[in-house]
């Protein structure tokens, strides 16, 4: 994990790095709009560690990820991902105490977490999900493999992979393209000041437009 890359998307906006993967990366980015913090809300920056979870009807704990939570580097964003399964839990009090206690940076989950006034009350470890749901996992879904690229809605995320979280939701940017993501938009954003004190100037959008090319 490379602490320079993570102390500058410490700096810049979800929106605007969206835009870098639009724009660079040529594909999207941004996870689905359903997935917003859901406790704990507060920016998030790590690298992705993966866990697929599948449909069963059989009893399985998650140990595979207890292994993920309990071995991957600290600082790391677990990214869970379960098939958009809104009235499944797969992140919840325990799971959270492990993540919090092995200093990850917080949790992606496609689908639903609960205990969220018992995180709230115990952690300040942030928790982004499509939903809050009470049932739990067990008999419902069991991991069937970690530390693989995984499909988020329809956003493929690699282990590795750069995620970054605020109060506008998830994106995700691929590693192989962040450095140049993040100079777009670090320029992005910087254009984007300048423009705002423009409008405060004239008095107009139309003359900001006009002179820095760009909305």
């Amino acid at each position: 994990m490379n602490k320079d890359i993570i102390a500058r998307l410490r700096k810049l906006a979800v929106a605007t790095l969206s835009d870098g993967c639009d724009q660079i990366a040529g594909r999207r980015g941004f996870l689905d709009f359903e997935i917003q913090a859901r406790v704990n809300a507060r920016k998030i920056v790590g690298t992705a560690a993966t866990i697929l979870e599948v449909p069963t009807n059989e009893s399985h704990l998650p140990e595979l990820a207890f292994d993920v939570i309990d071995e991957s580097p600290k600082g790391s964003v677990i990214v869970i991902a379960c098939g958009g399964d809104k009235n499944t839990a797969v992140w919840g009090e325990i799971m959270n105490a492990g993540a919090d206690t092995a200093g990850h940076e917080g949790v992606v989950v496609d689908g639903g977490t609960r205990d969220v006034e018992l995180i709230g009350k115990d952690t300040d470890f942030p928790v982004y999900a499509r939903s809050i749901v009470a049932a739990s996992s067990v008999g419902r879904l069991k991991t069937l493999e970690r530390d693989i690229p995984v499909m988020i809605g329809s956003v493929l995320v690699s282990p590795g992979d750069y995620i970054v979280g605020d109060g506008d939701g998830i994106v995700s940017i691929p590693a192989e393209h962040v450095e140049e993501i993040i100079v777009f938009a670090e320029e992005a954003e910087a254009t984007e000041a300048e423009m705002v004190e423009y409008i405060k100037e004239k008095g107009s959008i139309r003359a900001a437009t006009d002179k820095f090319g760009r909305a």
